[in-house]
């Protein structure tokens, strides 16, 4: 098993990992860097637990590659800092068991970076990315809601 090393801009910070090439971004973040915020669900992309952001978009971790990380910018739950949705979230109730907030915690934060104006179809077209078997989406949709239509939601 050949481990190559390879260096990781995850939030913000440049790590030095050594991983196979074919090793998921989602197990070199929970394994090697200890960041357990994107979580293993499904493992081939349907339920959106493992949700992260690469360069400003949202990706599910089980299907990139970590080596295909490199040169790119990842945020995971662990490096949002307060952003408005996670705030909202929690004003809002919009979680259950938790396993999978992390992963529409992130896809959300995308969606409001992406489409600071969007609408129910938009909001709607997005969280269907995620599968959540606790909860209905009303109040993951109220979090949304309130941080679009709030002044501050770039801060």
């Amino acid at each position: 098993m050949h481990k190559s090393e390879m260096t990781l801009n995850i939030n913000g910070e440049d790590r030095t990992i050594y991983a196979r090439y074919a090793d998921t971004l989602l197990y070199v973040l929970r394994a090697e860097l200890g960041l357990t915020g994107a979580k293993p669900g499904c493992l081939n992309g349907d339920c959106g637990a493992c949700t992260i952001d690469i360069d400003g978009d949202s990706m599910k971790s089980c299907l990139m590659l970590a080596v295909e990380a490199v040169d790119k910018k990842v945020t995971t739950v662990e490096g949002l800092k307060n952003a408005p949705i996670q705030s909202q979230f929690i004003e809002k109730f919009a979680f259950q068991c938790g396993y999978c907030t992390p992963g529409f915690i992130m896809n959300c934060n995308s969606l409001i970076q992406k489409y600071p104006n969007a609408d129910d179809t938009i909001i709607k077209d997005w969280l269907e990315s995620n599968i959540c078997r606790c909860t209905g989406y009303q109040e993951i949709k109220e979090a949304i809601t309130s941080v679009l239509s709030s002044p501050h939601k770039n801060l």
